[in-house]
């Protein structure tokens, strides 16, 4: 009986790169590999040399020249992205209490920024991300979104459009803004006849609530909603900011209290790292949560989505990553079915982002506002039944009025310093 051939054994990869090196070592071929391509893999902790990214160069050439970071009152640091072309670019990479960090954080990513095409702005964001090796935090950024902004503002110059366009087009032309108006139904009623129909209040002596507040307290706290309520009718919409200082217990209470006067949302009702909490407060309550202030990056944001713990994200242009991070994350939102209303206490070049976000995604709610640009922008924003057209100029849409801030530069802005008046704790704010 005739014997069958022994199965093949098979190729391991191995020994197929021992073959063909092999190969390549007879036939003098390997004296062709680059001195990159043979060097040993780098030791860590060992010196490294920055290389040049390479993305495909445009046919007309530009490279970026200097940043330049302005100090401005209130609270805000203005970014200029020169170029060689003459055209500058406009953010704000600002984190509030920390502007001179900020521009000291600006400094330090200066030296990879000049020289490079400012169109390649992904890839930019990219390496600034990345090349940190410790990512994010809230001072990088804030300082990477302020550059991002700049970047996309100077592409649209350069192309000729505003950013809208460069992100797909526009979805709407106007947007509706909101406006703050404390606890004074008096000041809801002045911002109203300016034509605002959105408003944001918080709770009243809310730092004082305690880890367990009594029943006053919260009695008070709703009734103070319920004025402001009648103040603007059942067409005004008023938002309550919990702004992460109301305890757990308190939250519960406050909300339960407050779900017969349909605020337009519940903003940070308890830290927005304590996810898990709000899921259950957001499944315990038919009103809409809302947070995001204080969340950075797609990263950040995809946990709140994954555990449903808010309908409605509020990214920072300024904190959260800049316009096209933003636009990541209002993409995620649509897939879970949330909204976008970005958080904005900031200046008219972080309005402006946000106006060229909204006027791109499909699922964009309400633009927060503090300043409506006059005193520092050519042509500063108008309310128009409750909202702001779109600008349409190239980039950004806004040119800073530089005669008009000479009175506005430098400051030295502080977060605030609260406690407890009963015992001297120190309590969030």
């Amino acid at each position: 009986m005739k014997k069958s051939a022994p199965s093949p054994r098979p190729v391991l990869r191995r020994d197929f790169l021992e073959t063909v090196f092999g190969i390549l070592t007879a036939t003098g071929l390997g004296a062709t590999l680059s001195a990159a391509e043979r060097a040993p893999a780098p030791v860590y902790g060992a010196a490294t040399r920055r290389t040049e990214g390479r993305p495909p160069d445009f046919p007309v050439k530009l490279r970026i020249t200097k940043l330049e970071t302005i100090l401005v009152k209130p609270r805000w640091l203005f970014l200029k992205v020169h170029t060689d072309a003459g055209v500058i670019g406009l953010g704000e990479p600002i984190l509030e209490g920390r502007a001179k960090t900020c521009a000291a954080a600006v400094a330090e990513v200066e030296p990879y920024l000049v020289g490079k095409d400012p169109r390649h702005v992904v890839h930019h964001w990219q390496a600034i991300y990345r090349h940190a090796f410790y990512r994010g935090g809230p001072i990088l950024t804030s300082v990477l979104s302020g550059i991002d902004q700049a970047l996309w503002d100077l592409k649209g110059k350069l192309l000729g459009v505003p950013v809208y366009e460069l992100l797909g087009g526009p979805t709407r032309d106007k947007v509706r803004v909101y406006a703050h108006v404390g606890n004074d139904p008096v000041r809801l009623k002045e911002r109203k006849q300016q034509g605002f129909t959105a408003f944001k209040t918080g709770i009243k002596n809310m730092v004082q609530s305690g880890l367990v507040a009594n029943q006053q307290f919260i009695e008070e706290a709703v009734a103070t909603f319920a004025e402001l309520k009648q103040a603007g009718g059942k067409n005004a919409d008023i938002g309550i900011d919990f702004h992460g200082a109301i305890s757990p217990a308190n939250a519960k209470l406050l909300i339960k209290g407050l779900e017969p006067y349909q605020p337009f949302f519940i903003e940070e009702p308890v830290q927005c790292q304590n996810v898990d909490l709000m899921a259950e407060i957001a499944r315990s309550t038919h009103l809409p949560i809302a947070t995001g202030e204080r969340i950075f990056t797609k990263w950040g944001f995809r946990e709140i989505l994954e555990k449903h713990a808010a309908t409605i994200l509020q990214p920072d242009m300024c904190h959260a990553g800049g316009i096209m991070e933003t636009r990541i994350i209002a993409g995620m939102a649509e897939a879970y079915y949330a909204s976008i209303a970005p958080h904005n206490p900031l200046g008219p070049i972080s309005l402006a982002s946000g106006l060229q976000l909204a006027a791109a995604i499909p699922n964009f709610l309400c633009q927060e506002q503090v300043s409506l640009g006059e005193g520092y922008i050519k042509e500063p924003f108008k309310i128009e039944n409750g909202y702001v057209r779109v600008p349409t100029k190239p980039g950004l849409g806004v040119e800073l009025d530089e005669a008009a801030m000479a009175d506005k530069l430098g400051h030295d802005w502080m977060n605030a310093e609260t406690y407890f008046e009963k015992d001297g704790s120190v309590v969030d704010w």
